[in-house]
């Protein structure tokens, strides 16, 4: 009687061993056909006819608040397409925006009425009393002192200073994905007819200045107005085929010698001086 209870015990156990296996085989092969496409999940979502975009293949149609489903197109620079958009301003006082990338090297992006233009007002009225003769870093000393290279005026805006300061401040973090804590102060500059600031990196090549202050990783340079010619941030040294954006023949003689972003009130453009790995990236050269 006890061998023959042990031989059923050992038979459920050889039973429960091989359903495991079974399930196990079963598993892998639906993994299999998921992978070569020969087998498609369920979606519930409501809006499953969206593909997965990244910022390489985003394409802005206009945006029609009574439809529910607005498409968006694969493209890449040399197609970069600027439809229409929905000129009704949003509850935040900002208009429809939407981000795009312009570069990978450097790895630079627009993102499209990012400041509302009480916001863009709000800052240069806040900046104008207090605009000087700008400056460059001495790379020896890491103090201030004047240079013929760049001759704006501008001013610095302390860090969290009122409730508006901080609200942008978060944007920029937002949009970065990088801390509050680890930016600077906002820089208001302003440019006048023939005034410029020579090509230039915003990342540091000295110890001092680093060792002090940390290294510049990013810019976002935001465009607080309009301009009827020229003001345009040149990147001399970027890969790419320069003509193929949609802006070129918008653009001054000057703006012409590289890769450019026309200003226009509200947007963002948003550069990186270091590559993924903490190198330094030396297509970030630009001229403002």
């Amino acid at each position: 009687m006890a061998k023959g209870r042990y031989s059923r015990l050992q038979a459920r156990k050889s039973f429960s061993s091989t359903l495991i296996l079974i399930l196990v085989m079963f598993t892998f092969i639906i993994l299999i056909l998921v992978a070569f496409g020969m087998l498609y999940l369920p979606n519930n979502s409501a809006d499953s006819s969206r593909k997965a975009n990244d910022l390489t293949t985003i394409v802005h149609n206009k945006v029609d608040s009574n439809s529910a489903d607005s498409s968006r197109k694969a493209n890449d620079l040399s197609t970069i397409v600027h439809n229409k958009v929905d000129s009704s301003e949003r509850d935040d006082g900002r208009q429809e925006h939407w981000a795009e990338v312009i570069s990978w090297e450097p790895r630079s992006f627009i993102y499209h009425n990012f400041l509302s233009k009480e916001e863009c007002d709000y800052l240069i009225n806040l900046a104008k009393p207090h605009m000087q003769k700008s400056v460059v870093v001495d790379s020896k000393t890491g103090k201030s002192k004047d240079s013929k290279v760049r001759t704006s005026s501008g001013t610095f805006l302390p860090r969290g200073r009122d409730e508006k300061i901080r609200e942008i401040e978060k944007r920029i973090s937002d949009f970065t994905f990088i801390p509050v804590e680890h930016g600077e102060g906002l820089q208001v500059l302003h440019y006048e007819v023939g005034q410029k600031y020579e090509p230039h990196f915003d990342y540091f090549k000295d110890e001092f200045n680093t060792m002090n202050g940390g290294q510049r990783i990013a810019t976002l340079l935001m465009y607080l107005s309009d301009v009827e010619e020229g003001g345009e941030t040149v990147f001399p040294s970027a890969k790419g085929n320069y003509s193929a954006v949609p802006w070129w023949n918008e653009l001054s003689e000057c703006g012409k010698g590289g890769l450019s972003v026309k200003p226009k009130m509200g947007d963002a453009l948003l550069f990186w001086s270091m590559n993924p790995d903490a190198s330094l990236d030396p297509s970030s050269l630009h001229v403002n």
